[in-house]
């Protein structure tokens, strides 16, 4: 570089004491807002009203609050009340406000932070009332306290005025009610709130809090409510019947919806079961204290082979487990291992159950109250308690112990489940054996159907799977040897949500899939080995061609969840539409894009519209410039929102489990939302 260069970098990229930003109050969350509340898409704009949620619940942990009301307001601001203690109104002597401006204005404060505030607690440790603050346009916060009401009012973070007292209440009347308003110019993508997403929600908040009762209202006029399009199959869907938008959209809201579970996790494990069929009638629920951690534990059997375990920390889902569930696992494997010998339910010469044994078909609830969470990583999905591992440990060996003397029958039922399962998973490690050796004979021989691209770096490389072998041929055809890579399935894949490992291991196409992946499944994947950046599922736009894509879904989210949950999975969209007039074409996706094609170009006789109703009827030359062309063609990348954990893995129990009344419901309720349906 030349002297003169570095002199003009110099001047112009000066780093010095005076280049250090320091943003005062909440402008530092203006300035950044992903670091506190995680995106501003949709998700982040929710998470304003669960951080605001949370400081009510937590009143309602610490035994003063039992009502929550949540109210989507016409203009979709968001209201929030309780009758909690309501946030105190004396000056705070460190600061010289009143506390309730402290809790809103200035970052980590709070009752949350030791003072004898909150034992336990949720949110996000102190930050959540001032983060919703700074990022709202608005926000009104009134309180009822010793027969008076006081308010006030915070624009951008901003204090209008000081907190002022508006009128009288009866004495015996507390609590808080925040009402905001999201920053349109935060939340550039969507200012709009979904009333299902709070639901969901809201719903698990209120199944964690044992006599909480939760009220969601939606007060908006119909015109208000516009469905959001980010990154779903059934808004995309919605996307194609713009003329029936309000009639759909005034079906699709519920004006009041009420969540109160007095039996509180028992009830969610039952809710988390109701597509599946149970092993016994009983739901188990151990509750106990040790060492300052208070732990509540609730789980059944059923006929399933897949394991749907949650756990949560004050209430705050932790995706990754953790020393609370580490605790969990030792209690059941132990406790269930000694009974199967004392019972002589498994044979001195045979070996011990795993927990995965044990675990098969398990629906279970982990919640614990700690006064001090620690967590592990960056994201802090993963608690590091180690006395919550004991306190688990401890509390359900010795009420499971007790149990399963009492109940002899569901215990041999759980234990001969686990057996059966020991067996099919000796079965499935001689197939993966069998499968390693041959790999390691062949030189990591991969499929013989597959149309390997030739670049090695797997950052630039991707792979289709294709239904069909006419489809599977056009796509070789068009692709891009160099980075594209082409595996055609024959038919529909075996539903793993009905299959044990065994039979898994033994299907021609998922072992093709493992195979071209590279990265093995269950308890031997690993991520590094990855083969594609992109796993693209490219099947017919028609009904069996939306079964194999849930099929193939149900496969990756069972036995490779974390493709998903790392943005490597992907749904191709095909046109719909081939129009042709004049020697010129154009694609369509949606009847609404040909609709508007038709605007354009008019409706003349000579019109040649095609209906696809397969990517077999298209030639490699125009699957390739509608589909295949990164520079032109549409992909639906699948999203794994870990805050839906439940929902997510409850939605694929329904539609793919053997109970048809809530796939029936399902289908029922969703079936308003689909257009275009080819039968």
């Amino acid at each position: 570089m030349s002297e003169e260069g570095m002199n003009n970098t110099t001047v112009e990229h000066e780093y010095g004491a005076d280049q250090i930003q320091i943003l005062e109050g909440l402008e530092a969350v203006r300035k950044r807002p992903g670091m506190y509340i995680g995106s501003t898409s949709s998700r982040g704009l929710h998470h304003l009203v669960y951080e605001i949620v949370d400081n009510s619940v937590d009143e309602a942990l610490a035994g003063f609050c039992d009502t929550i009301e949540v109210t989507i307001n016409e203009g979709n601001s968001v209201t929030v009340q309780d009758n909690g203690r309501g946030i105190p109104v004396g000056i705070n002597h460190k600061a010289g406000i009143p506390a309730v401006e402290v809790v809103f204005t200035i970052l980590h404060a709070g009752g949350k932070f030791g003072g004898g505030g909150y034992k336990v607690s949720g949110g996000l440790h102190g930050v959540g009332a001032s983060v919703v603050n700074a990022l709202s346009d608005w926000l009104e916060v009134e309180i009822c306290q010793d027969g008076k009401v006081y308010k006030q009012r915070y624009e951008r973070g901003h204090v209008c005025y000081p907190l002022k007292e508006i009128g009288t209440c009866p004495v015996e009347k507390t609590g808080t009610k925040v009402t905001f308003l999201p920053d349109a110019t935060i939340f550039t993508e969507t200012t709009v709130y979904e009333f299902d997403i709070l639901k969901r929600r809201l719903r698990e908040m209120a199944f964690l809090t044992k006599g909480l009762r939760i009220i969601l209202r939606d007060d908006r006029k119909e015109d208000e409510i516009v469905i959001n399009n980010e990154n779903s199959q059934i808004n995309e869907l919605l996307e194609r019947a713009e003329a029936d938008k309000k009639e759909e959209a005034a079906e699709k809201k519920a004006k009041v919806v009420e969540f109160y579970y007095e039996g509180g996790i028992k009830e969610f494990v039952a809710y988390l079961n109701k597509s599946k069929t149970p092993l016994y009638e009983n739901i188990l629920y151990f509750e106990g204290q040790k060492n300052n951690v208070y732990v509540e534990v609730a789980f059944q059997h059923n006929d399933s082979y897949n394991e749907s375990v949650f756990s949560f920390v004050n209430n705050i889902n932790t995706p990754e487990g953790g020393t609370h569930l580490q605790g969990f696992r030792n209690a059941i494997t132990k406790t269930f291992n000694d009974y199967a010998r004392g019972a002589k339910l498994l044979k001195d010469s045979e070996p011990n159950l795993s927990g995965e044994d044990i675990r098969e078909g398990l629906t279970a609830i982990i919640s614990v109250k700690i006064e001090d969470p620690q967590f592990e990583g960056q994201t802090k999905q993963k608690l590091g308690n180690s006395e919550a591992r004991g306190a688990v440990d401890s509390i359900v060996s010795e009420q499971l112990t007790y149990f399963l003397e009492l109940n002899p029958t569901i215990a041999k039922s759980i234990c001969e489940k686990s057996i059966l399962a020991q067996r099919a998973r000796e079965a499935a490690r001689k197939a993966r054996d069998l499968t390693r050796r041959k790999t390691a004979l062949e030189g990591m021989s991969l499929p013989g159907k597959l149309a390997d691209c030739s670049d090695k770096d797997p950052k630039n490389c991707e792979i289709y799977i294709v239904e069909g072998d006419s489809a599977g041929g056009s796509a070789k055809t068009a692709r891009s040897r160099a980075t594209q890579a082409i595996l055609p399935l024959r038919g529909k894949i075996l539903n793993v949500e009905k299959a044990r490992l065994d039979k898994i291991y033994a299907n021609a196409e998922i072992k093709a899939m493992i195979t071209a992946f590279g990265t093995g499944i269950h308890e031997d994947f690993d991520i590094t080995k990855l083969r594609y950046d992109k796993i693209i599922l490219m099947t017919d736009a028609d009904v069996d061609g939306a079964h194999i894509s849930t099929l193939l879904l149900t496969f990756l989210y069972r036995f490779m969840p974390d493709l998903i949950k790392e943005g490597h999975v992907y749904l191709a969209k095909p046109p719909l539409y081939k129009l042709e007039k004049n020697k010129k074409v154009w694609y369509a996706y949606s009847d609404e894009e040909l609709e508007n094609i038709l605007k354009e170009v008019g409706r003349d006789q000579n019109n040649k519209i095609q209906r696809y109703k397969g990517l077999g009827e298209m030639d490699a030359e125009q699957l390739w410039e509608t589909t295949m062309d990164p520079e032109r063609r549409i992909l639906m990348r699948v999203n794994y929102d870990e805050e839906m954990e439940s929902e997510i893995d409850l939605t694929f129990t329904t539609l793919m489990g053997d109970k048809v009344e809530p796939r029936r419901d399902f289908i029922e309720e969703n079936a308003k939302f689909v257009k275009n349906l080819d039968i």
